[in-house]
C-alpha cells in the first residue's frame, strides 16, 4: 500500500497518510527507544478511506534509530 498506493484490502486507489509524530508524554504514533521525545522512532499509518484497511510503516531513517535501541530484542 505504501509504494502501490493500492488498497491490499479492496483495491481503491483513494489512501491517506497519517504522519508519525511524537508529542509530550510519548503521546502520538511512534516507539519510544529511550527515556525522552527525542528518542521516539516515528510511524506513518497508512489509511484506505474506502474500507478502513491500515498499514503502519517505519522510514529508512528511523530504523537506523530502531536498530541500534538496546530496549528491544531479536
Amino acid at each position: 500500500m505504501k509504494n502501490s498506493r493500492i488498497c491490499p484490502k479492496c483495491g481503491n486507489t483513494d489512501i491517506v497518510i497519517v504522519d508519525g509524530y511524537a508529542g509530550p508524554y510519548g503521546s502520538g504514533n511512534n516507539i519510544m527507544t529511550g527515556g525522552t521525545i527525542f528518542s521516539a522512532v516515528k510511524v506513518d499509518r497508512y489509511v484506505c478511506v474506502v474500507c478502513g484497511y491500515t498499514e503502519e510503516w517505519i522510514r529508512e531513517s528511523e530504523l537506523i534509530k530502531l536498530g541500534k535501541s538496546k530496549k528491544w530484542h531479536r
